[in-house]
């Protein structure tokens, strides 16, 4: 799999715009990030269906979470995403408005480069079945927890066919290096350089305390089955689920997409990190 990670990134020429539809403030910036684009002679998509198709460059105008709905709506297509952050700085959405058309000169010129980001694909098996009852890709992580009422769950948890453990939790957390710093981090989890190639498992609130978190590589296929009777469902990147039975089983692995990020070359992740956790603060 050839990797991207630092490669320049090409300069496109058709651009999709994606922005956090529930923010005037970015429907606003979207029609200005418009108008720039296309008086430098650049091509703009705004129907997201448009953008999914043909768009050579995604610019996100948002948070986070607005990344991650512009990166499913690409489907798997290798095309960079240019997050411009409407809030506090995200952990993907890295460029600040002050940034955004510095940014976007840098890219329009040649002189941008890519983070490349690794996925985790998602199959759903309910009750024994072969069938998929649901196929999936997610870009942070695959959460398995209880409903708010709900008992203890118990998951039964395999690496690549080899049993590790039955977890006695509020649920699983499968996580990306990129989903290391979401909710894996509030569940003790490590936080991992995101293009580093490896998998977290993280339980939520285990009853053993010995239960911690595990990273394993990124070529091991997870298999968690539901085995007890109790209100659970599962989470895809926070933005959609399903609710599972007793004898669903989940099977978790890496996929061959990859979601490409332009880099903010004035921002490390450790500047993120520093900003984000506020470390060095008292």
């Amino acid at each position: 799999m050839l990797r991207m990670d630092g490669h320049p990134c090409p300069v496109p020429k058709r651009v999709g715009i994606v922005h956090k539809v529930s923010s005037a403030e970015a429907s606003e910036t979207a029609v200005y990030v418009g108008q720039f684009l296309e008086g430098k002679g650049v091509e703009v998509l705004r129907d997201e269906a448009e953008v999914a198709r043909s768009a050579d460059l995604v610019v996100v105008l948002g948070g986070d979470g607005t990344l991650i709905h512009a990166a499913g709506l690409l489907d798997g297509r290798p095309v960079p995403i240019l997050g411009v952050n409407m809030g506090s700085l995200g952990f993907m959405t890295e460029v600040p408005q002050s940034g955004m058309y510095a940014a976007m000169d840098d890219v329009l010129a040649g002189r941008a480069t890519l983070s490349e980001r690794m996925k985790l694909r998602v199959h759903l098996h309910r009750g024994g079945s072969s069938e998929r009852a649901l196929d999936a890709e997610v870009l942070n992580d695959v959460v398995i927890a209880k409903g708010a009422l709900s008992r203890m769950v118990e998951l039964d948890t395999r690496c690549s066919g080899e049993y590790v453990t039955t977890y006695k939790a509020d649920g699983i957390i499968v996580a990306t290096p990129t989903g290391s710093t979401a909710y894996a981090l509030a569940a003790n989890g490590p936080i991992m350089y995101p293009t580093m190639r490896g998998v977290i498992i993280a339980p939520i609130c285990p009853h053993m305390l010995t239960q911690r978190p595990l990273v394993v590589p990124d070529e091991e296929k997870i298999e968690i089955l539901l085995v007890n009777d109790s209100e659970v469902f599962m989470t895809l990147d926070g933005q959609s689920g399903v609710k599972l039975e007793r004898g669903d089983r989940i099977q978790v692995k890496q996929s061959y997409n990859r979601v490409l990020l332009v880099r903010n070359k004035s921002l490390d992740f450790f500047g993120i990190l520093r900003a984000k956790l506020r470390w060095g603060e008292r």
